[in-house]
């Protein structure tokens, strides 16, 4: 008995080292920048949700939860769909005469927008009947305290985005796609709005891929995400209807809130024809964003990629624009700063500025940059920061985004694709000027009024009437027309 018992003890504490084990090799890494310090579900057992609804339920509730995808969860067709009467802008009428082999985005009319002020150029519409999935308009509400990890390229979300409503969040490696790309407000791949605390804390998206969305690929509205960091991932603007009409997604990000930190490093944005990102903030009693935009890669961009508004400042460094139109749209009330000499930044810093590289690329320069550097000195998330020199990337072959995810979880298998050079870091650049595979980067986050409200309703920080007309009617052969 006394064998039996003490052999019990040892089986029960190997059963818990091994679930502690598990547990730690889910999540890789720890958040670089404004996010640094974000747990997620902690040490919570892991969950594998076996279907759609449990999935739901999972990412709900109240619970701390380490929730794992193994396999794709498909939504398509599990909400049904509705036939209704859309718009089509005029310009997209022109466009399929001109017959150049590309299609457009046709518009799903909001709710009460009896004005179409808020459609996507349909300001002289022509009506036309539009059927879309309803799941992808209504996202996966994730609370507090969770993780969502998916395993090698399996966990995939099919027709149906998350919107984000908590604290402490972590995203890691998982890949969200089949959102109605035929319709703008189609769906929303990921949404922030705060909370009903105020602005949103600790979230942290990792090695995520997007693509074929209707709508925003990304969207931090009015509540804001006070320490948000964004590293690792592949948005993929490649489409079959695109409201510049040439292949390209237009609406990449929006990134506003009152206030909004946010780090965006190691990630590739490519084949996108506008916003990527958009960043402003013009509602609310404290709106700000600030943004460290660091060691990216942008790629085959067909119109621009940053454009920047009110109350946004902005450091970008270490990032590298090839076949990218317009790297930057701005104007006055932009405040911008664009490293173009490693000294640039000393005296604000404390440290070297990495020079941004363009290629086959417009021009990416400061817009008001003393005044961006004025305010994002404030920030030792951005001064601490040790960027590393601008180059390409590429996706993994393992894992979904940039860098291979280094755990037995995840496929085993070896490879990148393109010509990418940093396809075996998780972020190029730490605190201590180094990078690991374990682990991205090292940072400090900082440690907030939002509420909560579905993800097709006050995500624009403005009306779509002031937006800049995508559309372009491109040749099938786009040629660059590159700025002077």
């Amino acid at each position: 008995m006394l064998y039996w018992a003490t052999f019990t003890r040892i089986s029960l504490i190997i059963a818990v080292l091994a679930t502690k084990l598990i547990v730690n090799a889910i999540v890789i890494g720890e958040a670089p920048g404004f996010a640094a310090g974000t747990t997620g579900g902690g040490t919570a057992e892991p969950d594998y949700p076996k279907d759609l609804k449990e999935l739901e339920t999972f990412l709900g509730d109240d619970e701390p939860r380490v929730i794992v995808l193994n396999k794709e969860f498909d939504f398509l067709g599990s909400n049904g769909s509705t036939t209704e009467q859309g718009c089509r802008p005029k310009i997209m009428e022109q466009c399929i005469a001109e017959n150049n082999g590309f299609n457009g985005q046709d518009v799903i009319i909001r709710e009460g927008d009896t004005t179409f002020t808020q459609t996507g150029g349909c300001d002289q519409a022509v009506g036309v009947e539009v059927t879309y999935d309803n799941a992808a308009k209504n996202p996966l509400v994730v609370k507090g305290n969770k993780t969502l990890r998916g395993i090698g390229q399996a966990g995939v979300l099919k027709g149906r985005g998350l919107w984000l409503n908590g604290d402490n969040i972590i995203i890691q490696n998982i890949h969200i796609t089949e959102l109605n790309s035929q319709y703008v407000w189609g769906g929303d791949a990921i949404y922030m709005q705060g909370t009903e605390s105020g602005s949103m804390k600790k979230i942290w998206l990792d090695h995520v891929k997007i693509s074929r969305v209707g709508r925003q690929m990304l969207v931090i509205a009015f509540g804001g995400a006070e320490s948000l960091t964004i590293s690792n991932s592949d948005f993929d603007g490649s489409t079959d209807w695109s409201s510049s009409y040439d292949g390209h997604h237009y609406w990449a990000f929006i990134i506003g809130g009152e206030p909004t930190h946010v780090t965006f490093v190691n990630n590739y944005v490519h084949s996108t024809s506008g916003r990527s990102p958009k960043i402003v903030s013009e509602m609310g009693t404290n709106p700000i964003v600030v943004g460290h935009f660091v060691n990216n890669y942008w790629a085959d961009n067909s119109g621009h990629s940053f454009e920047p508004g009110l109350n946004a400042f902005v450091l970008a460094e270490g990032n590298y624009f090839k076949d990218t139109k317009e790297p930057i749209l701005a104007d006055d009330k932009a405040t911008v700063f664009t490293a173009a000499d490693s000294n640039d930044c000393s005296s604000y810093l404390g440290r070297a500025c990495v020079s941004n590289v363009v290629e086959n690329s417009g021009k990416f320069d400061s817009v008001n940059g003393e005044r961006a550097m004025e305010k994002v000195k404030e920030f030792k998330e951005i001064t601490e920061y040790t960027p590393s020199k601008a180059s390409p990337l590429s996706e993994s072959l393992d894992n979904f985004g940039v860098g291979v995810l280094q755990s037995p979880l995840d496929s085993s298998t070896q490879g990148s694709k393109n010509e990418s050079s940093k396809q075996d870091s998780l972020a190029q650049g730490s605190e201590q000027g180094g990078s690991k595979e374990d682990n991205p980067t090292q940072g400090s986050g900082n440690e907030s009024s939002g509420g909560g409200s579905p993800i097709q309703h006050n995500v624009e920080q403005g009306s779509i009437g002031q937006d800049v007309d995508p559309s372009k009617c491109t040749p099938k052969r786009r040629v660059m027309e590159l700025q002077a």
